[in-house]
């Protein structure tokens, strides 16, 4: 029998998130439930509470707030991007509780965080459970969905209802006529987010769009999915088992998005088969999700002409020591100094850009402009070095970049939605010696 667990903090630079660790592991799994509840609520309703301990009779369950939410902070500054926070608090959590290599347990809302963190850190990556997932909620012409007006009158309708005991006939309806339930999940909704915080949220969540990763996310995955619930159709879960690389699909009976909710049993013995029958292998990390930054200094050849080979040299030194500097302040790899530029590594979109800004001012003070190039998508390690299409499209982007400019690919702004950053349209270009025409947008300054 678990009993309720201590609630800790782990900490992100200044921000504390707030966890719980429960059970004994192997396997540890991180349970990522979504916006509208907290680890210190999910204890009051007897169904959750058991839910919990059974999962925690065969793993090591580790779950927290995520930053803004709960009992945790709220991010200090203006952030990067929601998934680029919600993922570093993952790490941060993981390395807190000591462990190197666990599952993600991610329903609805989360999603997307638990699919980018597999594709970028595969090494810490065990496996994948998706419950009521989707890669992108809103329709596409390639791809079923709930209309933009629908979502929009939906994020509406729940910013409204949120904290009241009418979210939960919106939100749970096999639990809706329950008046002790509905209490719980007003509760659980006021104690997670204020209902304008929760519509900031909700508007994010419902603009992501991480279908261009999911062939690089190569870690076994289970997706589950209840027949009749129908805010997330079950094309949704149909379409990440057949784009997943390696991904099979459980469709459960019952309406309601909450994995505690019956048919329970059943759904966790699945969940216990393929924890702990999956295969316990580190998947390859030869081929990860990252996004590659190029700088380039403008008019280099040009200024050590006119300046001496002496002087230059000097001055590229400078460059090198302060571009270093910056790009680790970001969090960033770097791979190669260029001579007159920079090739480096992030782990998201959203720090690859503060980067590019944050470097581009910090030159300037020493007479350096710099055009930036930036792209995310799989890129092959080897060894201290990087290859693949990715580096090659990163590095044509920045060719096309003016002085001064930082232009990315149509990647990245899927990747930064929530972020503060704008971005301006350039249109589709061809880039060379890459098939077909790109969206290129600048970075808005």
């Amino acid at each position: 029998m678990v009993e309720v667990p201590e609630i800790r903090f782990a900490h992100v630079g200044e921000d504390r998130v707030a966890y719980q660790v429960f059970g004994v592991g192997p396997p540890d799994v991180v349970y990522m439930s979504g916006a509208t509840e907290t680890i210190d609520v999910r204890w009051e309703w007897p169904p959750y509470a058991h839910f919990l301990r059974r999962l925690a009779s065969f793993s090591r369950v580790i779950m927290f707030d995520q930053r803004g939410q709960g009992a945790s902070d709220h991010v200090s500054g203006s952030g990067v991007s929601l998934w680029e926070d919600w993922a570093e608090d993952v790490r941060a959590v993981l390395n807190a509780v000591g462990s190197e290599r666990a599952a993600l347990f991610a329903t609805v809302d989360t999603t997307p965080i638990a699919l980018l963190l597999a594709a970028t850190e595969p090494e810490r990556t065990q496996s994948l459970i998706l419950f009521e997932g989707t890669a992108r909620f809103t329709a596409a012409e390639d791809y079923p969905g709930l209309s933009a007006d629908s979502m929009h009158e939906m994020e509406r309708v729940t910013a409204e209802a949120w904290g009241t005991d009418a979210a939960a006939s919106l939100l749970s309806p096999a639990h809706g006529d329950d008046p002790a339930y509905r209490r719980w999940f007003a509760k659980a909704q006021r104690a997670a987010l204020g209902p304008r915080a929760a519509a900031a949220v909700l508007s994010v969540i419902s603009a992501m769009d991480v279908r261009p990763v999911l062939a690089s996310v190569r870690t076994p995955a289970l997706v589950i999915h209840r027949k009749d619930y129908q805010l997330v159709p079950i094309e949704h879960a149909r379409y990440l088992a057949e784009h997943l690389p390696d991904a099979r699909l459980l469709l459960s009976d019952g309406d309601d998005p909450s994995p505690w909710s019956e048919p329970m049993g059943e759904v966790l013995d699945e969940i216990e088969r393929f924890l702990t029958g999956a295969r316990d292998r580190a998947p390859g990390t030869d081929r990860v999700l990252a996004t590659v930054l190029f700088t380039d200094i403008v008019g280099s050849t040009e200024r050590a002409a006119a300046q001496g080979d002496r002087h230059w040299r000097t001055l590229l030194e400078s460059h090198d020591t302060v571009s270093r500097g910056v790009i680790d302040q970001h969090g960033g790899r770097i791979i190669k100094l260029t001579g007159d530029g920079v090739l480096a590594t992030f782990d998201g979109p959203g720090r690859a850009v503060q980067c590019a800004r944050s470097l581009r001012e910090a030159l300037r003070t020493l007479a350096i402009d710099i055009r930036v190039g930036i792209h995310t998508g799989e890129i092959e390690v080897r060894g201290d070095d990087i290859g693949g299409i990715a580096v090659h499209v990163a590095s044509r982007v920045m060719d096309h970049a003016d002085p001064g400019e930082i232009w990315v690919s149509g990647a990245v702004p899927l990747l930064m939605v929530g972020s503060n950053v704008e971005f301006e349209p350039r249109g589709e270009r061809a880039l060379k010696g890459v098939p077909g025409d790109w969206q290129l947008l600048t970075v808005r300054t």
